[in-house]
Order: C-alpha cells, then structure tokens, then sequence
C-alpha cells in the first residue's frame, strides 16, 4: 500500500475510533499514536468490527476475514490493549469490541510491559494529545466522565442527615469482588518518562476487580493479588493522600485509580484546562469550621484539584491570622483534606442535589454516547451493513438536536429512556451484557 493508502487507512481508523463512546478528534498526534500502535492489518480490521461487544462469527462476516487469521489478530490486539475481550459464559465463547480512549486505549498502553513498545514516545504522544482530548469530551456541560471520586471512607459519618451508600465506599468494592488485579498506573508512568512526575507514589498501583482484572491478568498487563493485597494498597493510598477515581458505575465497578496532583490525566482536566466535569465528583462535598481552622494550609497543599485557598481572617487581633476557603465549583468530595487537616476543622456532608451515577457499564456506555453525539452507532452497531448506516445518519441526527439530549438526560427522562434501551438489547438476546 502507498503512502497515500496508509494514511486513509489511519484516517478511517480514526474516525472509528472517535465514533465510539469517548471522543478522539482528529490531528497529527492522533495519527502518530495510531500508526505507532496499530499495524495496518490490525487497522483494517478494527474498522470493520462492529461497535458493540460481538462474536468471532461476527466481526469475520463483517470484515470478511479467514475465522483462524481473525482471532490471532484479535487476541494480538487484545494484549495491546486495542480491543477488549469479555467471556460469555452462556455461549462459552469470547465477545469483542474496540477500545475508546479511556479507559482503553491510554491505560493499557502505558500499562504493558516488556514487548518493544517506545513508552517514552507513547507518554509524549499522550500527553500531548488530552488538551484536545478533554475539550471534545468536557466542554458541552457533560455529566457522564469515565470516572466517579469516592471519598475517604474515614471521612464520612453516616447519620439521618447523611446518607452514604455502599457503592460509595472503597471497602465495599473489595469485600463485594472475587478476583484482584495491579498493575502500572498509566498516568503515572507518563509523567515518569516525562520526567514530570513529582510524588513519591508508587508506579504499580493501578486496581482492577472482576472483569477488569481478569482481562489485566489474561493479557500480561497486571498481576493477580489477594484481597488482603489490594485492601494493603488502599490503606498506603490512603496514607498517601491519594484519590481514589472508580470507573463510574454503581456496580461492579472494574477498575479503581489511585490519583494524585501532579499526574493524573483525569484530574488535569481540571486542574491544566478548566475542565470541571472531567471527574464525577462523589455525593459529597468539604465543609470549614472557621472556628477551628488555624490557617496552617494543610488542606491547601493536599487538595487534589486546587479548590481550597487561604484567605484572611480578618480578625482584628490578628492582622496576620489566615483561614481556609472552599472553592465548591472545583471540589470533587474526595475527602483528602479532611483526612488531613490537624485541627479536624474540615468535615464531608452532602453535596445537596445527589449525582445519579451510571449503574452499569451498559448504562455508563449507553449515557456517555449519548451526550458526545454517538449513540446511534450503539444501537446499529455494524459499520458495514447499507441499513445500519442509513440509520446511524438518520438517527444521529435526531439524537444530537440538543434538546433531545437535554431531555434524554434529564431526572424525568433518564430511567425511561435506559429502561426502553434495555428492553432492545433483550430483544436481541444480549441480555448478558446489561449485568456487566
């Protein structure tokens, strides 16, 4: 293929890719990622993979590929990170589907280890690349982020004012999953061959449960750990002053990073480009006891996203007496500061109006597709059938009128519309898919 066939080859790719839940708009560092990750056979066939999670038989018809040549390319693409894999007990096969960005394609490729990969090129590549990234995806008042902030467990103190759910409790992730997994955490690593990184933070912190930690584990991009190893790295996260961002679902959440300041991408969406909405901030948010605030700025060197500050006290005898104040637009609840402060002069109470997170990944995909204007390539999901591209040009359309999406997502609408979802996935036997 000539150079000119390459590059369309790419561009096609990228396209794909910038049509699936998290947006990848088009520029010269996403092509350099691309040709540094994907061979063009490779290439070729994830273009013709359907948008959903699907079969081997499925994904060959739609590329018209040999079924043995097939799956060596899918299983070589798994282990990059490129494609996902998911086990479907019912038809005792393997389901698959292309990797978004995030969590996907960033993660595990700075997650893998040991194969040839340039990480030092791919940090550079990446980190580049999230400053367009973060305003395809953030600057339109998005709710839906890959991620949602738990706080510090310790924190919170439950009562008939408060009321702190299990799926909000780091604890209850573990107690509730049955396999384990670590691996290298992708921000950090970045900032590491950048010569950025700042903390002292371990490299090798990055959990995953169920699911998540049985594809890390399949494909060499974590280890396996017990449940006391995962509950030890908690503990030194805690210690650390971390926070602790879970992929935003209620249940089975399959992944858990352990962020801090000065590395994660997630994080710098607010902190580097003013992105508010890049996390899903818990259901709670700080509280200052004047009174008790001494002005030692503990707090404000903690914080994860810069939202306290130190102001005057203005307090007469003591010209000089500083105190701590909250900026509650950038506090995402994750508690640090109040675990932090010496005085015990920050409390965690309710945020007042309740984030309604995803309860699957089903609904995560579903919702985060929805607001970024691709989720008419979720329901006719095969890109080369004549009648699902119709329908994806005419649905699309439809779904991206903002008025539709505002209504789509709003608290009156939201739980129909999931409902009516569902109820097509049904029909078409993939009910399996909607307990991930």
């Amino acid at each position: 293929m000539d150079n000119s066939g390459q590059a369309e080859t790419y561009r096609r790719l990228g396209t794909k890719i910038d049509n699936l839940p998290a947006r990848t708009p088009w520029n010269e560092t996403f092509y350099k990622i691309l040709k540094e990750l994907y061979t063009e056979e490779e290439a070729e066939i994830l273009i013709a993979m359907p948008y959903n999670l699907s079969s081997l038989d499925r994904i060959a018809r739609a590329g018209g590929v040999g079924k043995t040549r097939l799956q060596h390319v899918l299983e070589n693409m798994c282990s990059k990170g490129l494609v996902i894999d998911v086990w479907n007990e019912n038809e005792n096969q393997y389901y698959y589907m292309p990797s978004p960005m995030v969590v996907g394609i960033f993660e595990f490729t700075l997650m893998r280890t040991g194969d040839g990969l340039d990480t030092g090129k791919m940090a550079a590549l990446f980190h580049e690349y999230f400053e367009p990234f973060h305003t395809a995806n953030f600057s339109n008042g998005e709710q839906i982020s890959a991620l949602r902030v738990v706080p510090v467990e310790e924190t919170i103190q439950a009562d008939e004012h408060i009321e702190f759910l299990d799926y909000e409790k780091a604890s209850f992730l573990i107690e509730n999953s049955d396999k384990f997994a670590m691996g290298i955490c992708a921000c950090r690593n970045e900032k590491f061959h950048l010569g950025e990184k700042k903390c002292d933070t371990p490299l090798d912190n990055c959990s995953s449960f169920g699911l998540g930690a049985d594809f890390l584990i399949r494909h060499n991009l974590g280890r396996e750990v017990s449940k006391s190893e995962m509950q030890e790295n908690f503990a030194r996260s805690k210690e650390l002053g971390l926070v602790l961002s879970v992929t935003n679902t209620r249940k089975n959440p399959v992944a858990v990073c352990h962020c801090c300041k000065c590395c994660c991408e997630f994080l710098a969406g607010i902190n580097r480009f003013g992105r508010t909405n890049s996390v899903a901030t818990s259901n709670f948010i700080s509280s200052i006891d004047e009174d008790a605030c001494t002005g030692c700025g503990k707090c404000v060197e903690v914080c994860p996203v810069n939202a306290l500050s130190l102001v005057s006290a203005n307090d007469p005898t003591k010209p000089k007496k500083k105190k701590s104040r909250l900026n509650t637009e950038l506090c995402v609840g994750c508690g640090v500061c109040a675990l932090k402060c010496p005085t015990g002069a920050v409390d965690m109470i309710n945020r007042g109006t309740r984030i309604i997170h995803p309860e699957t990944i089903f609904e995560s995909i579903i919702l985060s597709s929805l607001e970024r204007g691709t989720l008419q390539n979720q329901i006719f999901d095969d890109p080369q059938a004549v009648t699902h591209k119709f329908m994806r040009t005419f649905i699309g359309a439809f779904l991206r009128l903002p008025p539709v999406k505002k209504a789509l997502m709003s608290n009156s609408l939201r739980s129909s519309f999931l409902s009516f979802m569902k109820k097509g996935v049904q029909l078409q036997g993939k009910g399996w898919m909607l307990e991930l």
